[in-house]
């Protein structure tokens, strides 16, 4: 089940001509709650005005979704929830049509309702609709808990659903946009430390070829087109100071198709909003533009690595200076 929270008898903010011809920045979040953090998504859609934003995480039941606020920001809104976990959306502001939820399928039954990401089938983590001239995906991967697992499996066996409705449902020479929480860092270089990460879920073979699956089914990483450096994360830990150690990983991703990966021309992950009041999701959005840039923001990179490696030359000083002489 979904909700359609367009409102036909409300003024449209954006004529459709205008909408179409702006429609140029698409932007991925896991929310983490839309309830507990929609003061903070109602800020970042002035901050980064996204024509296009995925939402994952929402933990809403479809009757919840935030239906007045997302019309008084000018954005239509679909959502799949099933209330205390998972939960996914589209808010657009150039128009949505043809909404497909999980892949087509009704959820099934959940046979052990008191227990997260066993069942993905079950949960409430695939949204697609036609917004303007292309086809975009939300998606919230299952996290797979431990190597080997039970949940483990099962996240092996919805990527290998989302692989089968792409080979039946989508086209790679047509605009498509996969865009959420894969819940997958695709290289070493996705980790702030690959060796301490090495045997966990998030970077073990078989879950980095399901992501790469995709991307030989015609799927390509635009954030990669334009940012080739190391330690830029979309997820830190809320524990021990990982934020502001970057202790993190790129596991949210915007992956298009060859005609979209030709038309984009920005790509930036927000680190800005992963901080400050109120409590911010543990994630940052990932934004994309394409064929012109869109509104600019500083999404806060350059002076946090300076932070960061001040930090590390006065740990290293300081450690020089108490070896024995």
């Amino acid at each position: 089940m979904f909700l359609n929270l367009n409102d036909p008898s409300a003024d449209e903010p954006y004529p459709a001509a205008d909408r179409l011809a702006n429609l140029m920045r698409i932007a991925t979040w896991n929310v983490n709650s839309l309830k507990a953090r929609l003061e903070k998504v109602s800020w970042w859609l002035e901050r980064a005005r996204p024509d296009v934003l995925l939402m994952q995480e929402t933990k809403l039941a479809d009757a919840e979704a935030p239906v007045a606020v997302f019309r008084d920001a000018g954005y239509e809104l679909v959502h799949h929830g099933e209330g205390q976990w998972n939960g996914v959306a589209i808010a657009a502001r150039c128009g949505i049509g043809d909404v497909v939820t999980n892949f087509g399928e009704p959820l099934h039954p959940a046979r052990t309702p008191s227990v997260a990401d066993d069942e993905p089938l079950a949960e409430a983590r695939m949204i697609a609709a036609t917004c303007g001239d292309m086809r975009v995906v939300s998606l919230y991967a299952p996290n797979g808990r431990s190597v080997g697992s039970p949940f483990y499996q099962a996240k092996l066996a919805w990527y290998a659903r989302l692989a089968n409705w792409l080979d039946t449902m989508a086209d790679p020479a047509e605009a498509l946009v996969l865009g959420g929480d894969f819940n997958v860092a695709p290289e070493d270089k996705d980790v702030w430390a690959p060796e301490a990460c090495r045997g966990g879920t998030h970077v073990s073979p078989a879950e980095r070829d399901a992501f790469f699956r995709l991307c030989r089914w015609g799927l390509v990483d635009a954030y990669r087109l334009h940012r080739a450096e190391s330690g830029r994360y979309t997820w830190w830990d809320y524990r021990a100071g990982a934020f502001h150690k970057n202790f993190g990983m790129r596991i949210d991703h915007l992956l298009v198709t060859r005609p979209l990966a030709e038309r984009t021309v920005w790509a930036e992950i927000d680190r800005e909003a992963r901080k400050g009041k109120p409590i911010p999701s543990d994630h940052a959005p990932l934004v994309i533009d394409l064929d012109r840039p869109g509104h600019p923001f500083e999404a806060g990179w350059a002076a946090a690595e300076a932070r960061i490696a001040s930090r590390g030359t006065r740990l290293a000083t300081r450690d020089s200076s108490e070896q024995p002489s």
